[in-house]
């Protein structure tokens, strides 16, 4: 027992991020996307909160019937996106997984009647929501072990608060220090093929798909930072649901789920700008949760402090 959460983030993975620095200040008129920054403020936080491991909800990784939880040793491989085989490709990518934890989650599912599973299989592939992740933030680097959970897409908001009470659980009888990750947007409504730009800048904003999903993101930003989940949650059907969020918001709610679910009060710090992907609503966002202290070991420091060191030059250009 004693394990802890001990911080939170809603992260944008989209593919644009994976390019070259070149090419997207190009697309930015000149100007690099600040969600780029954002990583390097998500991995001073990783540093200060130094995890013994983190768990990533992904919103490209699709599961029906239940909601998989990755229980392997290693991942190594070379991923190609099969969405944008042209645009996100040759990125290498070897980190550690944790199997213990990933158990422990399903442990706790089936003792209250859920629907969490361990999968572990050498040929299951990987979704790049967690690999721009793994790569952005380092976490190859520092050595930290990552358990990335799927977005089961036969659910409803409550099936995922659910399974991330089961995370949470887990998290707690495991003794560890975990830190989560929602990765993938708010809104996520595509631009058509033959768009054209409202602005120059790509990532600007009022290049978002419709005008009220801008005024939906930045409602929902607004609660964030007051830290009224219960709210959103409230919302849910009604609003979010129907933009849609990216995996019908299974990243976040499996999170806020894991954190307390509508008792959750953490308070939202955003670290980048909110800006536009091919029409879908990108921010960082940073949750202060209440279990930043005591503070790490020596090993969990120098892990921590790898992971936020600069990042090198690795990004693809489009083919």
């Amino acid at each position: 027992m004693n394990g802890k959460i001990v911080g939170a983030a809603l992260v944008s993975h989209h593919p644009g991020l994976m390019q070259c620095e070149e090419f997207r200040v190009l697309q930015g008129a000149g100007q690099d996307s600040d969600l780029i920054a954002g990583y390097a403020r998500l991995r001073q936080k990783i540093a200060q909160a130094a995890p013994d491991a983190l768990v990533i909800f992904d919103s490209h990784w699709f599961t029906t019937g239940y909601h998989l939880v990755d229980g392997g040793e290693r991942y190594s491989g070379t991923y190609i996106s099969d969405e944008m085989p042209w645009y996100l490709h040759g990125v290498p990518y070897d980190y550690r997984g944790h199997p213990g934890l990933a158990g422990l989650v399903e442990t706790v599912s089936r003792e209250r009647g859920g629907y969490n599973r361990v999968i572990s299989h050498p040929d299951l592939g990987r979704q790049y929501a967690t690999i721009n992740l793994v790569k952005q933030l380092r976490l190859e680097h520092a050595g930290l072990p990552v358990v990335t959970v799927s977005s089961c897409q036969n659910c409803d908001w409550q099936h995922f608060i659910r399974s991330g009470e089961a995370v949470g659980e887990a998290i707690a009888r495991s003794g560890l220090r975990v830190l989560l990750l929602a990765s993938g947007a708010l809104s996520h409504k595509f631009n058509a093929i033959d768009w054209k730009p409202n602005h120059p800048r790509i990532f600007h904003e009022s290049n978002v798909s419709r005008p009220e999903n801008i005024a939906s993101d930045k409602g929902a930003i607004d609660l964030f930072r007051q830290g009224r989940h219960a709210q959103l949650i409230e919302r849910w059907d009604a609003e979010y649901r129907q933009l849609p969020w990216e995996a019908f918001g299974a990243h976040y709610l499996q999170m806020v789920g894991a954190m307390g679910g509508r008792d959750c009060t953490a308070r939202g710090e955003p670290l980048s700008a909110y800006e536009n992907a091919r029409g879908t609503g990108n921010i960082h966002i940073w949750f202060h949760t209440e279990a930043q202290a005591p503070g790490p070991g020596p090993g969990q420091a120098a892990a921590a402090a790898r992971a936020a060191e600069p990042a090198s030059s690795g990004q693809k250009e489009p083919a």
